[in-house]
């Protein structure tokens, strides 16, 4: 009687191990199953050198997304990236979404500038103001052959 009261008991405890260890895996791998608390939007870069998916999104220094794909537009031959905004952040239609250095050599983020439009942004729609990341290496090289 004592042997199968026990039993149980270790069962019960190795069941909550592994839905402790199961929560912690959704939680840690920031997968979404019970719905995402994101939008997604996208924009067109003429070059995102150095960004890496990742990286944050920014409005004023606050984060508020991150960059979540990163590929290239062939027909328009320009890079086309994807971002996961938080819902409750809201964008209007004439923000501008630049590619960003921290620091000297640091890393690389995007910086939204928002705008004074009423057209709202919605899921999967595309910011059209954007600005490229600033190329040093060819600015020194204009600078050094003297092409400035």
């Amino acid at each position: 009687m004592k042997t199968g009261r026990l039993e149980t008991i270790v069962g019960i405890f190795i069941l909550i191990g592994i839905l402790c260890v199961g929560y912690l895996t959704v939680k840690l791998g920031k997968i979404d199953l019970f719905g995402s608390d994101n939008y997604y939007l996208s924009a067109h870069f003429q070059s995102v050198s150095g960004l890496k998916k990742g990286a944050r999104v920014e409005i004023a220094g606050v984060p508020v997304g991150a960059v979540d794909e990163i590929s290239l537009d062939r027909e328009k031959q320009v890079a086309l990236v994807r971002f996961k905004i938080k819902k409750n952040i809201i964008l209007t239609d004439d923000v501008i979404a630049s590619v960003k250095t921290s620091g000297l050599i640091g890393d690389k983020y995007i910086m939204f500038s928002p705008g004074g439009s009423d057209m709202l942004l919605e899921n999967g729609d595309v910011i059209e103001e954007t600005e490229s990341v600033l190329d040093i290496e060819a600015l020194i090289s204009k600078f050094a052959f003297g092409g400035v």
